[in-house]
């Protein structure tokens, strides 16, 4: 059931390759609603839930479906880990943007979806004095197992992270209605900054200015690492760039197979002699640095 995709010899893999995926027909073991029009789905599924880490993601495909076709790219939420204290599966967290994710949000425990990962790369693990995550939208999906790596709470896959003095997470949304889980995000002991389009929930304004509160407040120092629209992420890498900061994006690039083999998600990444290359955002990446991305 969780075989292996290997499509070439593995002693010649980049890290990045998906030789390692495993793919599986799955049960669903809760699809619970965050927030208007966000849910989190819960599958068990231990060989993949071992091995993955923050910043990579899964494909998932409604079981059984000629239509939708293809599969979705989801970001790990957070593992599962049982009372005996094994990890046993995934969460995702999605928002309903078309029709797969709005069939998924009608799915109830016990039916099966199609899953494969772990897919593309991770977030940094190197220590840093302040991780800043600024999320936009649903894009604060990737940083729940984020945090609880850098706050020591949690380890994911075989990496081992140095504990963060400070993390901090810069939130922003439309309105109230569409934030999901800022009681878990404040129950792991970080600091949550929340701002919305309407003033209807914390600062009246853009993330960006939370950003920039926070690098004001602590000498810019630290590292940043963001997802969200396109346009935030073009704010916030400028952002840092200019307070010299470091700065990691996830990009959201609609996918196909997840796998690098349609490069239908291709990005233009700027190379070290200063050109500029398309590289799949379903391995090579989806985390790049923020000053190699032509936005």
């Amino acid at each position: 059931m969780t075989a292996p995709v290997t499509s070439h010899d593995a002693s010649h893999a980049q890290p990045h390759f998906a030789d390692g995926c495993q793919f599986a027909k799955v049960t669903v073991a809760a699809n619970d609603r965050l927030a208007r029009d966000t849910y989190r789905l819960r599958v068990t599924f231990p060989g993949l839930a071992r091995r993955i880490v923050p910043g990579q993601f899964v494909m998932v495909r409604l079981a059984g479906l000629n239509d939708p076709l293809l599969g979705r790219p989801l970001a790990l939420y957070d593992t599962v880990v049982d009372a005996a204290g094994q990890v046993t599966g995934v969460e995702v967290v999605y928002r309903v943007m078309g029709k797969a994710t709005a069939r998924l949000s009608q799915y109830q425990a016990g039916q099966s979806v199609e899953l494969w990962g772990p897919l593309g790369n991770a977030f940094s693990p190197a220590a840093t004095e302040h991780l800043i995550m600024v999320a936009g939208g649903i894009g604060h999906t990737p940083f729940m197992a984020l945090a609880k790596e850098f706050l020591g709470v949690r380890s994911y896959g075989q990496r081992r992270v140095e504990r963060a003095g400070r993390v901090t997470l810069c939130y922003g949304e439309r309105s109230a209605e569409y934030f999901a889980a800022v009681d878990a995000f404040r129950a792991t002991g970080l600091d949550v900054r929340l701002s919305s389009d309407d003033g209807s929930l914390g600062h009246h304004g853009r993330v960006t200015d939370l950003l920039r509160q926070v690098l004001d407040e602590n000498g810019n120092r630290g590292r940043v690492v963001c997802c969200g629209p396109e346009v935030m992420m073009a704010a916030v890498a400028r952002l840092a760039a200019e307070r010299s900061v470091p700065c990691q994006v996830s990009l959201e690039t609609p996918m196909a197979c997840g796998l690098g083999i349609c490069f239908s998600c291709v990005a233009k990444v700027r190379q070290a002699d200063g050109t500029y290359d398309y590289k799949r955002t379903c391995v090579e990446g989806p985390i790049f640095d923020a000053e190699k991305i032509e936005f």
